[in-house]
C-alpha cells in the first residue's frame, strides 16, 4: 500500500469549478424569474386597485 494520493487534484478542481459555475447560473435565473414574477404581481396589483377606485366590480361575484 502507497501513502500517497493520486494525482487527480486537476479534475477535482475543475469538478467543482462547474458545479459552482452550474449553480451560480441557476441562482442568476432564479432571481431573473422571482424579479418577473415580482413586477407582473405588482402590475395586477395596480390593476386591481384602479378597479376598485373605479367603482367597478368583480363580474363573478
Amino acid at each position: 500500500m502507497t501513502d500517497k494520493l493520486p494525482d487527480n487534484g486537476g479534475y477535482v478542481a475543475a469538478a467543482y469549478l462547474v458545479f459552482l459555475g452550474l449553480l451560480f447560473l441557476y441562482i442568476v435565473i432564479m432571481a431573473v424569474r422571482a424579479s418577473r414574477a415580482e413586477r407582473e404581481l405588482s402590475e395586477i396589483n395596480r390593476l386591481l386597485a384602479e378597479r376598485e377606485s373605479a367603482g367597478e366590480t368583480d363580474p363573478g361575484a
